[in-house]
């Protein structure tokens, strides 16, 4: 059964897509802990990061990279901090997550409930970053 992301990677679902390419896709978190909260995520369904073969794994974070410094650029931050954790979906992916302090990164923080309209204008400003 294809996850969440694979569906999302073949537009079955909808999804705030700031960047891609032939390899790797990323997107808004639905629940995210700060605004600009991104997932890269391989389009080969991985269950965990690890398992990618080297070469995958390092498209995955020179891509990663890329789209962390779009997201620096648009998102008042001090940081990008990065988290891979894994246990929600089956599918490997590394989350981008613009911080001003440490405890910006804590997963068990309430996640923002922003509307459609504020991601989609995230996701067109961090887009355009990238670009």
């Amino acid at each position: 059964m294809p996850s969440i992301f694979t569906k999302i990677i073949n537009r079955e679902i909808p999804g705030h897509i700031v960047a891609e390419n032939d390899h790797a896709i990323a997107f808004l978190d639905i629940r995210p802990l700060t605004k600009g909260h991104t997932l890269i995520v391989p389009k080969q369904e991985v269950d965990y990061l690890f398992d990618l073969d080297d070469e995958a794994y390092t498209r995955l974070n020179l891509f990663a990279k890329q789209v962390a410094i779009g997201i620096k650029k648009v998102i008042n931050c001090q940081r990008i901090a990065t988290a891979v954790i894994g246990l929600e979906v089956p599918h490997a992916h590394i989350h981008l997550i613009p911080i001003n302090s440490m405890s910006d990164a804590n997963f068990s923080n309430p996640k923002l409930n922003l509307s459609d309209e504020e991601m989609a204008q995230v996701a067109t400003d961090i887009r355009s970053a990238v670009n």
